[in-house]
């Protein structure tokens, strides 16, 4: 049997909407919001009984998806946003985009900054990584013709 795909990444952040604004702006599309709780869900995350406001995002592709996790029970437990680039574990999502320097222009506008430099690899791609809401760090690359 092989993998069929990979369904989705998962945030978890405090504010929901800020972040569904902020990855709208980027491109994703709200597919659906509602409330993930009870013992059912409990018993998958291992944490009993919870309560989670989510959002998933699609993008335009319709191949990936951004789940939005915002955790009203139980609290959260640990807080990872401002770890480096190479800390251990998950740490980033990366984004292809048509024109990077565009959509740093409308990222920052909402809140995004700039970690390093905007760079060119080879005649393949310009790259960046970005603080965005919350800190979260997201990568953005757009491929060179």
């Amino acid at each position: 049997m092989a993998l069929k795909r990979m369904d989705n990444v998962g945030i978890v952040v405090e504010d929901l909407e800020r972040a569904i604004a902020f990855f709208g702006e980027l491109g994703l599309e709200l597919e659906g919001q509602g409330m993930v709780e009870g013992e059912w869900a409990g018993r998958v995350t291992g944490l009993g009984d919870q309560r989670v406001e989510i959002a998933m995002m699609r993008t335009p592709d319709g191949h990936s998806r951004l789940e939005l996790s915002r955790f009203l029970a139980p609290p959260v437990a640990a807080d990872h946003r401002n770890a480096p680039v190479n800390a251990l574990g998950y740490l980033r999502v990366m984004f292809a985009v048509d024109d990077i320097e565009e959509t740093l222009e409308r990222l920052t506008a909402h809140g995004a900054k700039l970690v390093g430099d905007l760079v060119q690899y080879e005649s393949a791609y310009r790259l960046c990584y970005i603080r965005g809401p919350e800190n979260l760090l997201i990568g953005l690359a757009e491929e060179l013709d």
